[in-house]
């Protein structure tokens, strides 16, 4: 059976039209150096575990992003950026994470949701939580972030991991009212939370306060009692001296 030869086939298309026999077939673009030194950075972060290399590789990827798009610039820098907050607390250097990030980002508002939450997990493990207090809530109340997706993971992570550890409760009733983040049952789940906190804050500072009262009463007590010490001293003293005094008989 003889096979149909007569409809001829479509011509294959490359990037710039029709592809012809005599074209060289185009190999797909090489990724940008950013993008190299990133899985650069992150080998060495995971597997050669050389987290100082890891680190200097991110410096020296980050001012190279200007030729790539917006869209890949920013995912490049955000991951960048994480391989970094990671070698850093590697090196136990988890104090320098928030300048080293902001370095690159200029502005609170400006960081990326996963930069940001990364933060608050490392410095609320660190028992440092208010070193980004001023952050988080200034990124919280940018209008931009409240339209994202993430908006509500973060400001329940910042009401749990910052304010409410920090005791900054009105701050944290603010959040909740003002937010349109929170559903009406998480509202009043975490206004709850939030009175509970207040009640036992407001039992520390009473306990607090009876305590140096005791103190302040117990302190003057002490006062006659060392008087009375200083006299029994001196006669102690006037009646060794008046013993020298007397006249010895043979």
């Amino acid at each position: 059976m003889k096979s149909d030869f007569s409809t001829p086939a479509a011509p294959l298309r490359g990037v710039g039209g029709p592809l012809r026999s005599s074209e060289p077939v185009r190999a797909a673009p090489a990724p940008s150096a950013a993008v190299v030194l990133l899985e650069e950075a992150a080998d060495l972060l995971v597997v050669h575990l050389d987290f100082r290399a890891a680190l200097q590789t991110c410096e020296r990827a980050l001012p190279s992003l200007a030729n790539l798009d917006a869209g890949t610039s920013l995912e490049v820098k955000c991951s960048l950026c994480i391989v970094g907050i990671q070698a850093l607390a590697e090196m136990n250097r988890w104090r320098e994470v928030l300048s080293w990030v902001l370095q690159y980002y200029q502005v609170p508002e400006k960081l990326p949701p996963k930069v940001l939450e990364l933060c608050v997990l490392l410095y609320s493990k660190m028992q440092e939580p208010g070193a980004v207090l001023e952050v988080v809530s200034a990124w919280l109340q940018d209008p931009d972030n409240q339209d994202l997706p993430e908006y509500r993971a973060l400001a329940e992570l910042h009401l749990q991991r910052v304010l409410l550890p920090l005791g900054c409760l009105s701050e944290a009733e603010e959040l909740v009212v003002g937010s349109a983040g929170f559903s009406e049952e998480q509202q009043l789940d975490i206004l709850q939370a939030i009175s509970k906190a207040r009640q036992q804050q407001k039992h520390q500072r009473l306990g607090s306060e009876e305590a140096q009262k005791l103190n302040q009463e117990a302190s003057p007590s002490s006062l006659p009692f060392l008087c009375k010490l200083s006299q029994l001293f001196h006669r102690i003293q006037e009646a060794i001296f008046s013993l020298y005094r007397l006249p010895i008989h043979d």
